[in-house]
């Protein structure tokens, strides 16, 4: 990725130079900087008001609860976790967590659970299924309020910048499903290959 970011600024560079546009490419680099701070700072009120109410709903105790909720789906699908480990835990509130949209809680308890899932399935180095099923459940990021893309609507002037959220559910219940299903299905054949 570091090599692409840098291969797209010095191609445009070579580019403008042959065709004569340097003038053109220097305006645009200067004007779309601009933007680029106008939209970040636009988008920090919204995304601090969305995180500051999540963080109200953590402290509350909607994560634990969503988490006890959802506890039994976990059990289901992470295949020899026995139930009330620490592991199901961590599963269960990281899964929460993203559903609230508090993504900066939600990593140390994704990587908590990535370490706990490493420990049970003794990993040598290589990912169990079950790590990459939590891999792709965070990957589909099922989200009551996707903040962000809200965010960037509302920088846009969208004026009704939630009006997306039906859409947003059913892809991302969509996705999760289909992530889900592909990660258990070629999980079954990796293991019959191996035997």
């Amino acid at each position: 990725m570091k090599v692409i970011l840098l291969i797209i600024p010095i191609l445009s560079l070579i580019f403008a130079a042959v065709n004569g546009k340097m003038s053109e490419l220097s305006s645009s680099i200067i004007s779309k900087s601009g933007e680029a701070v106008e939209l970040v700072i636009s988008l920090c009120g919204v995304m601090c008001f969305w995180c500051g109410l999540m963080k109200v709903a953590e402290r509350a105790g909607l994560t634990e609860k969503l988490a006890k909720l959802i506890s039994p789906v976990v059990c289901a699908l992470f295949r020899g976790l026995p139930r009330g480990s620490r592991a199901v835990g961590l599963i269960t509130m990281n899964l929460a967590a993203n559903i609230l949209g508090l993504g900066n809680a939600s990593t140390p308890l994704g990587i908590a659970a990535m370490r706990e899932l490493a420990d049970i399935g003794q990993a040598d180095g290589n990912a169990t299924d079950n790590m990459i099923l939590l891999t792709v459940l965070n990957t589909a990021s099922l989200q009551i309020i996707p903040a962000t893309a809200a965010a960037l609507r509302s920088a846009n002037g969208a004026e009704n910048p939630f009006d997306i959220l039906p859409c947003v559910w059913i892809v991302s219940v969509y996705a999760a499903v289909v992530a889900v299903l592909a990660a258990k299905i070629m999980g079954h054949f990796a293991r019959r290959r191996k035997k």
